[in-house]
């Protein structure tokens, strides 16, 4: 335990805190268990250490980092480490990349229920199902999802200031005012092109190069989380990694399944699942039509985020494309986002949305625009970069 002890205190003290996730604030942090999941490279470990350097003096004690990496939890359950903990007066327990404990859902039922008044925080990766594949969960965990830097985070990294985040509908009433008050007092569009290039992901403040980092950790996405969670093998790994790079380098369409088992060399249905799991690991996004959805076929599939684009495909790209694909992952998180219509590019919670370029000559009144090339708007017109302020 002394061990776990040093590294946690280390860990805490070489913790940066450069910007404050959205998430902190959203997390009801007096739940007994609480999973967060998210991509891998999204900033999970660096989310719990934040949190127990903020919130706990590492000399009480009461807060405890582990990984489920070190091999001591090979040879020892979870919950047995759990119970020491909690009869040496510890009250939060952080368990990072708690999937490679074996029978992870067990061990954390018996945590719960053997441990009168602990807390305990995990994370996991975004493929898994936390309450639809581990019933004994199900009413006992609160599930919350880590995403990427939004464009408004990395932009008060950048600058230093505190932007705060807006809803959807601040932004269709507001973004005139809002647009204003960020414009006084610093230009988007100066850092837009690189939010959109490398600043998804919190590893560019790491002094590598950013893209070949990505592509790192976009292998370990299939290798690890894909392969391990899903329990796929092997010898599959390389008609996973083809299919990724055949919808990476098509602009955002829907796939042509048949073709795409022809050149994998599998199923139709293979195609469908493996398209699914891609999508659960946050490397692609499907777009369905209004009252669709999986196991259909979806009507468009799109990159995650731009900056997957760049690290995949960086000189084949169409700007429409990186804004579209701006546009849908700063909204589907917590909106529903669909398929448009020959009027519009997405759907909206109902609303219609066309992401585009440059000025429409003829706006029409039921459609919301979202310029790419606009540092403020006017009306219908919203500046793109601002639905990077959502979170």
């Amino acid at each position: 335990m002394e061990s776990f002890f040093r590294t946690h205190a280390y860990l805490v003290e070489h913790t940066d805190l450069p910007v404050r996730r959205a998430l902190m604030d959203e997390i009801d942090w007096k739940q007994p268990l609480i999973g967060i999941k998210g991509t891998r490279g999204v900033g999970k470990t660096s989310f719990l250490l934040q949190y127990a350097k903020k919130n706990f003096d590492v000399r009480t004690r009461k807060c405890l980092y582990i990984n489920m990496n070190n091999f001591y939890f090979q040879g020892r359950g979870l919950a047995d480490f759990a119970r020491e903990f909690r009869q040496q007066g510890g009250e939060v327990l952080l368990i990072d990349q708690v999937f490679k404990q074996p029978n992870w859902s067990h061990e954390l039922r018996r945590c719960h229920d053997e441990n009168s008044g602990l807390r305990i925080v995990f994370t996991g990766s975004s493929v898994m199902r936390l309450k639809e594949e581990n019933p004994e969960l199900n009413g006992l965990v609160s599930s919350y999802n880590l995403r990427g830097f939004s464009f408004r985070e990395f932009l008060n990294l950048k600058t230093g200031c505190q932007f705060p985040a807006y809803s959807l509908g601040d932004i269709l009433r507001h973004h005139e005012r809002i647009a204003a008050e960020v414009l006084d007092v610093v230009n988007p569009l100066n850092f837009f092109q690189s939010y959109l290039h490398h600043g998804f992901y919190p590893f560019f403040l790491e002094k590598r190069n950013f893209s070949e980092n990505l592509l790192k950790t976009m292998n370990m996405m299939i290798e690890v989380d894909i392969l391990l969670i899903k329990q796929i093998e092997l010898k599959y790994l390389t008609k996973l990694k083809k299919l990724l790079y055949l919808l990476a380098v098509e602009r955002p369409s829907a796939p042509n399944v048949s073709q795409l088992a022809l050149d994998i060399e599998t199923s139709r249905a293979t195609v469908m699942n493996y398209i699914k799991y891609l999508s659960d690991a946050r490397l692609i996004n499907m777009i369905y039509r209004e009252g669709e959805g999986f196991p259909r076929k979806p009507a468009r599939i799109m990159m995650h985020n731009s900056n997957l684009m760049y690290a995949i495909y960086p000189n084949g790209m169409e700007e429409i494309d990186v804004a579209e694909t701006f546009f849908q992952n700063a909204l589907w998180a917590y909106h529903d986002v669909r398929f448009g219509d020959r009027i519009c590019t997405f759907f909206v919670d109902g609303r219609r949305f066309r992401v585009c370029m440059d000025e429409v000559r003829r706006p029409l009144p039921d459609v919301y625009y979202a310029q790419a090339n606009l540092e403020r708007g006017r009306g219908n017109a919203i500046p793109l970069w601002l639905f990077g302020f959502l979170y």
